[in-house]
């Protein structure tokens, strides 16, 4: 058996429709046609999908995945839920890095997903980032401002944690929920008081405008990505699955190893300059490995923090969840 159950779960087809149906409309993209055929592998990435990034430049996995006479389709997302929504509707296969938080919706709202791998953690690669004017100096001066973020996204998490820890509550702050590129925008804008957001965004926004870090995530927040199947794709083509995480961790080794070929391939895909790349991906472990249960305790905080603020359709438990295993 090339996959197993963390715990013996129970998916909830109408808990997935509920609670990710009303994300339809932020998708950021939309197929029409009927579920690929075997001849080929549907990835889902975002800007900050790092890995993918360098594979699909280099064209790697079209070589690798010829063998097995498949092709690798691209589909970019603007964030990290949408994908994983587009995922449990079978309109993708396979979804590249998606911080820790997203996961834990899509479990709560029964997807039915199989972790494939996990970035090990990066907490300096997303911060809570003020204008270089801004008059705030610590989370604490957050209390009654408007902050904008992804919903679900890590960022979410790591505002969470942060109020937490300067004795605030989510309560005590007007959210904003935006989209990367919008979130950019209000904040370059001043129409939000703080932007929370990961990298290369917060690498662009130190070195383009100025922004500085109230905190990053730092004794916060892992962030810690995952890789992610559909349960129908991993039981149909586990060795797909097994190519896919062998060239994600060559990959992850060879931009750690490699900072200034990485940077120079990466600026022209992601429209920025290479010190910024430079930049952002130092912050970034790259570190690819399995899924195991001895590694999702950040995942149960995350749940039991979302559940706590009302946030969660129902409580997770974070090791109640299908985990590939590369090596069988």
């Amino acid at each position: 058996m090339t996959y197993r159950t963390a715990a013996n779960a129970t998916f909830s087809r109408r808990g997935a429709l509920a609670a990710l149906g009303a994300l339809a409309a932020s998708l950021a993209w939309a197929p029409t046609a009927a579920a690929a055929a075997s001849s080929s592998v549907r990835i889902g990435f975002q800007k900050s999908s790092t890995l993918i990034a360098v594979l699909k430049a280099r064209g790697t996995l079209e070589k690798q995945l010829a063998a097995l006479g498949v092709t690798p389709e691209w589909h970019e997302f603007s964030s990290g839920l949408p994908l994983l929504e587009a995922l449990n509707l079978d309109n993708l296969d396979f979804s590249a890095d998606v911080a820790d938080t997203v996961p834990v919706f899509a479990q709560a709202a029964g997807a039915q997903l199989v972790f494939v791998a996990q970035e090990a953690p990066s907490p300096a690669a997303q911060a809570i980032l003020v204008r270089a004017d801004s008059p705030l100096k610590t989370v604490a001066d957050l209390k009654g401002k408007k902050v904008g973020f992804a919903k679900a996204a890590g960022a979410h998490y790591l505002l969470i944690a942060a109020l937490n820890k300067a004795g605030l509550a989510f309560a005590d702050i007007q959210p904003a929920y935006l989209t990367p590129a919008d979130g950019r925008a209000a904040f370059e804008k001043g129409a939000i008081d703080a932007w929370v957001v990961w990298d290369p965004f917060v690498s662009a926004a130190q070195r383009q405008s100025g922004a500085r870090v109230l905190t990053d995530g730092t004794g916060l927040a892992l962030y810690q990505r995952y890789y992610l199947a559909s349960a129908k794709f991993a039981a149909a083509r586990p060795d797909v699955l097994r190519v896919l995480y062998a060239e994600l961790e060559k990959a992850g080794k060879w931009v750690k190893q490699n900072p200034a070929e990485a940077a120079a391939l990466l600026a022209p895909v992601w429209g920025l300059d290479e010190a910024t790349v430079a930049q952002a991906n130092s912050r970034r472990s790259y570190a690819v490995r399995p899924v195991t249960p001895d590694n999702l305790g950040e995942q149960q905080k995350i749940a039991d923090a979302f559940w706590g603020g009302k946030l969660l359709p129902r409580k997770v438990n974070a090791t109640d969840v299908t985990l590939f295993r590369p090596g069988a």
